[in-house]
């Protein structure tokens, strides 16, 4: 016990010390709502603002999405007016973009725009690139939050880490001189090695080119389908990048997120139409297990009620959110599985370590049949020590289903057809949904609030093996819990389960 407490002790220790670009901002993975996905450059200040009221009102607020971020396209199109400062476009934003934050800042949101760090951005309107210091100014001045800083017409300064991280680094230290803390996410695409010094000047940066709303169709648009998909100096990210492709992607540097800087696999795609339900709930999943920031992409004023509880359950979320700040690893992949349609087959076993001492498991099957899989403890906790040599090895762990207490489709579709912001607050009382605003997850789960921590279905024995029947497109996403031996007392207390930092 004295060695796992010590291994403990140093890994949080090392945490305390350590928020990537040090300005308090991202201490867990951000969360929120970006137009892009849904509505590209059809944008409004009526869009975003409806949006706002319909986060608050389905209590998505309280879940933590509390980022509403205008993507491209917000500008005048004749670019910057004669001082050289950037200009919305009236007929979208007829009371300008500061009514927009104090409008949301009142509601308790954070307000998010996007610039390019080239000279457009990917709509072809004015980028920030050597304009960094106005554009900033501009920025604050319109009490924006966050920035999402893309990287297209970059001029050519791209191809090698320190050309990109000093093209970025100029905009995160504009920022920086306004005066006003605003959360940088960099997007460009994973180029240059970005998962070794995005962290430095930036609070998340992507790690991939774009999503689009597929679980497994490969794409020419997503240039490095042609290339093994964990290759990190893949020099065509591109788009149209599937689910799998991206945490193909990511695998081999899951492990650089910490907290206050964190890996982007890109906007949720959950809720547009493109997936099955099983496909966007392990999409979810993965996403909140792997700590990207977690934005909403559709359209929340017309959402099925299936994909309304996908994304407002807060034992999923909770992963996102724990407070150990890192993410789930693969421990596990098998390509000898049945392809799908695409010709794609393989599954995946994910694990990570939370900061009660649980594990969380992902295994997930991007296969065409349904699948029996298998982990042994040994590999789920192979980043304590390989070869079953992890002490964890030891004991019995209890299984928890973190889908077992997804909100009732009824209950789901009463809340969006709820014609009042009070109605819906008063379903969303009686159904016990959890709120964040009133316990934050940290507190949640240290106190072990039961809508954290999913439903027991089960125990694996120590050095055992964990078997789930994961169906064909899907994932099965659970949280391991260490239950106690007999007798056993934690700092001189009986207890009976432990799962704390000792481990």
């Amino acid at each position: 016990m004295a060695r796992i407490h010590s291994t403990a002790a140093t890994a949080t220790a090392i945490i305390a010390g350590v928020s990537a670009i040090n300005n308090g901002l991202a201490v867990t993975p951000p969360m929120g709502w970006n137009n892009w996905n849904a509505f590209g450059c059809d944008v409004s200040e009526e869009l975003l603002l409806t949006t706002s009221d319909q986060i608050l009102g389905l209590g998505l607020r309280d879940l933590g999405y509390d980022y509403v971020v205008l993507d491209d396209c917000w500008q005048d199109v004749n670019g910057r007016d004669k001082n050289g400062k950037l200009q919305p476009e009236l007929s979208k934003f007829p009371n300008g973009l500061r009514s927009i934050s104090d409008h949301l800042h009142s509601q308790g949101f954070k307000y998010g725009m996007y610039s390019s760090a080239g000279e457009m951005t990917c709509a072809r309107f004015a980028g920030s690139l050597d304009h960094e210091v106005d554009d900033a100014n501009s920025f604050a001045e319109w009490g924006v939050d966050m920035l999402k800083y893309d990287s297209c017409y970059h001029m050519g300064r791209v191809g090698t880490p320190s050309v990109s991280f000093n093209r970025f680094k100029t905009m995160s230290d504009a920022l920086r001189a306004t005066g006003s803390n605003i959360l940088l996410n960099l997007c460009n695409w994973g180029e240059d090695l970005v998962h070794t010094w995005g962290m430095s000047i930036s609070n998340s940066w992507r790690v991939t080119g774009d999503i689009y709303d597929s679980f497994t169709r490969p794409d020419d648009l997503c240039g490095c389908n042609q290339v093994s998909p964990g290759d990190v100096n893949c020099i065509a990210p591109g788009t149209h990048c599937s689910v799998l492709f991206i945490v193909n992607k990511v695998a081999p540097f899951a492990d650089r997120s910490i907290p206050g800087g964190w890996s982007d696999l890109d906007m949720l795609e959950v809720g547009q139409g493109g997936m099955t339900d099983e496909e966007y709930k392990a999409h979810f999943a993965l996403w909140a297990g792997l700590k990207s920031p977690l934005f909403l992409g559709n359209d929340l004023r017309d959402m099925p009620a299936k994909a309304f509880t996908i994304i407002n359950n807060p034992a999923i979320i909770a992963l996102s959110q724990d407070p150990h700040g890192r993410s789930m690893t693969r421990v596990r992949r098998d390509t000898d599985v049945a392809k799908d349609e695409w010709g794609v087959g393989e599954t995946h076993v994910w694990a990570g370590h939370l900061q009660n001492g649980d594990q969380a498991v992902i295994m997930v099957n991007f296969g065409g049949q349904d699948a029996d899989m298998e982990v042994s403890l040994a590999e789920i906790f192979i980043p304590f020590g390989p070869g079953g040599a992890a002490p964890h090895n030891k004991f019995d762990w209890a299984v928890h289903d973190l889908w077992a207490h997804r909100m009732p489709e009824s209950t789901a579709e009463s809340v969006l057809a709820a014609p009042s912001v009070a109605e819906r607050a008063a379903l969303l009382k009686k159904a016990n949904w959890y709120n964040a605003t009133e316990i934050p997850y940290a507190q949640g789960l240290r106190d072990e609030d039961p809508r954290l921590f999913g439903e027991k279905v089960g125990v694996v024995k120590a050095g055992g093996v964990l078997k789930q029947k994961v169906k064909s497109h899907a994932a099965t996403v659970l949280r391991l819990r260490r239950i106690a031996k007999d007798g056993e007392k934690f700092k001189g207390k009986s207890i009976d389960r432990v799962a704390k930092d000792e481990l």
